[in-house]
């Protein structure tokens, strides 16, 4: 590949799906464009665009291509900006993705963010499926668990544990359930997670018969949203993250049940590439993320390989 130039140039015309806006956004004529994404496509001897008299449209080829290219040019826009003293904001657009409820620890602190640092265009993504952080282009995701993939840098940003919980109304017409074993005489609303396909366990300490006990199953949902209505509807009982049930708890919608039995604890991790420089945008994020996300003072201090 001869030069940057027809890259930018299919980059730009690919995001604009015009040679001439193309143009204008480069500050050279619509033939230039044009002719620097010939060459790219003859040095590489596949079409990426498919031209008309009207439009322009991207090949299968050409949108593989362009996903490449875009990671690879903001790659060099965050190298320039590490190295350019007028740079020093932090600023541009950073993609950030999150576990579908995790707009409920995210977005009561992105005024304060917002504010903190106006340059930073944020792209958030909800989304409960496993994503290649990497191949989709993303700068930083959130996710819990306890395994980190090799090729990625990570930091710890809060723990967080499971409570059991009911509705007022339903604790009314079953009956608050004393001990463990009461659970067998109760609806179960169980969740299906949804990368795995598998039922999440119960986890209870000091009691191995826990895990022999039937647990009646009234409702399996995927999503923890509609878990959270379930319960609070009366549906039966659930075993939900406390961040999620703490605003019902609060309002006392729901009741915790069985305290003191559940010894499931999460952990949220920030995670980026690790073959990219930490550029200032990734770096306030993630340092924000880990002081205002979760009440855990002493955690997450330090950036640390996983």
């Amino acid at each position: 590949m001869d030069s940057l130039s027809g890259v930018i140039s299919f980059v730009k015309t690919a995001e604009a799906l015009s040679f001439i806006s193309a143009s204008r956004t480069l500050g050279i004529s619509a033939s230039a464009v044009g002719k620097n994404v010939a060459k790219l496509e003859a040095s590489l001897n596949v079409r990426l665009l498919h031209r008309s008299t009207r439009k322009v449209s991207l090949t299968a080829e050409g949108q593989l291509f362009y996903e490449r290219c875009r990671k690879v040019l903001d790659d060099l826009e965050d190298a320039r900006a590490m190295l350019s003293h007028a740079t020093q904001q932090p600023r541009g657009k950073l993609r950030v993705s999150l576990p579908t409820i995790g707009y409920r620890f995210l977005l009561p602190h992105m005024g304060r963010f917002r504010k903190a640092y106006p340059e930073i265009e944020l792209e958030l993504d909800f989304n409960d499926q496993l994503v290649d952080v990497i191949d989709e282009g993303f700068d930083v995701v959130i996710r819990s668990g306890g395994q980190v993939d090799s090729k990625l840098m990570a930091r710890k940003l809060g723990p967080f544990k499971f409570v059991l919980c009911a509705s007022p109304d339903y604790l009314q017409r079953k009956g608050r359930p004393v001990t463990l074993s009461d659970l067998e005489q109760h609806e179960c609303l169980r969740y299906r997670f949804v990368t795995t396909g598998k039922i999440m366990d119960w986890s209870m300490s000091s009691a191995p018969q826990f895990t022999q006990l039937r647990l009646p199953t009234a409702l399996t949902l995927n999503n923890m949203e509609a878990m959270l209505m379930a319960v609070v509807d009366g549906h039966g009982i659930a075993f939900v993250p406390d961040f999620l049930a703490r605003e019902a708890i609060a309002q006392g919608r729901l009741e915790t049940v069985l305290d003191g039995y559940s010894e499931d604890q999460g952990q949220f991790w920030a995670l980026w590439p690790s073959s990219r420089h930490l550029s200032p945008k990734i770096r306030v994020f993630v340092d924000f993320a880990a002081e205002h996300l979760f009440a855990a003072p002493g955690e997450g201090q330090g950036i640390t390989p996983p």
